[in-house]
């Protein structure tokens, strides 16, 4: 949406950041049975611009986990609304730590 862009009409990598935390953390809390936070992001790249009335696509996929925290690789595509042809915007590793009921580190559950 034009809200989402600068004058040029990019999206803001912000929010697609945002929306990319999102899809990390639907693997992570599937991973972790239950609630998560977001503890890292490891080296973001834009290859290409978002541009206003673009569909984007995002897809994670779980890299692993540790005692506490799951990382998890994303991507967003973005592909114009005229055609058929997609692209990668961007990618990042996301590191999410599951928590307890009192939001403190808690194991993983055994795959």
């Amino acid at each position: 949406m034009p809200a989402d862009a600068n004058p040029a009409g990019d999206i803001f990598g912000g929010w697609l950041m945002a929306h990319m935390d999102q899809a990390g953390a639907s693997v992570a809390f599937r991973s972790a049975r239950g609630r998560v936070a977001t503890v890292a992001v490891e080296a973001m790249t834009f290859h290409l611009p978002v541009h206003v009335g673009d569909e984007v696509s995002l897809y994670g996929r779980l890299l692993g986990t540790g005692r506490t925290s799951i990382r998890v690789h994303v991507e967003a595509w973005r592909r114009d609304r005229t055609t058929e042809d997609a692209a990668r915007v961007t990618e990042a590793t996301f590191t999410f730590v599951a928590l307890d009921d009192d939001g403190r580190p808690r194991p993983v559950p055994a795959a």
